[in-house]
């Protein structure tokens, strides 16, 4: 599954008003690309039936969201960059920890989101996310960077695998 942008147009106004609130968290805190990350994070929960978003109040689902991405990406770890707290979340979005959280929760539920998720890491990260490059393979579970280019390529082909390391010239 990869994380699509639509918006269906009961929502727009809805993820709008959220995607406003994140987005000023992210010129502020983290990065452009923790914006899009997030924003997919938002657009996936707008297509949800029903959608949670349609409950609660916009900085809550915000903070929630920023904070469900961030213990993917170990946003809370002060040897990544960006990196920021937890209370600097709550903080900026007016909240109480237990209320961020609880959305938090919410979200990592609706989207089966768990640690080092390879649907909602970070693109810069994605080289070093070894659940992303995890494949089984004739019954054995294997790191498909250490396959022969042919099976990368079936690999990327059926859409297991972000691109083909073998052809990647940064990896």
């Amino acid at each position: 599954m990869t994380p699509s942008p639509r918006v269906p147009a009961a929502l727009q106004e809805k993820f709008n008003a959220i995607a406003l609130t994140t987005d000023a968290f992210c010129d502020r805190h983290l990065s452009d690309e923790y914006k899009q990350l997030i924003r997919l994070v938002l657009a996936a929960l707008c297509r949800k039936r029903p959608s949670p978003l349609l409950k609660g109040h916009a900085s809550s689902w915000a903070a929630g969201a920023v904070h469900a991405l961030g213990m993917i990406n170990f946003l809370f770890d002060d040897t990544q960059t960006p990196h920021c707290k937890a209370t600097d979340i709550w903080a900026h979005f007016g909240l109480a920890s237990s209320t961020g959280q609880a959305h938090s929760k919410k979200i990592r539920d609706a989207l089966d989101m768990g640690q080092m998720d390879p649907h909602w890491c970070l693109p810069s990260r994605m080289d070093a996310n070894p659940m992303v490059w995890m494949l089984e393979v004739n019954g054995y579970m294997v790191d498909v960077r250490h396959m022969p280019l042919e099976v990368q390529d079936i690999a990327f082909a059926k859409g297991l695998i972000p691109y083909v390391p073998a052809r990647n010239p940064a990896t």
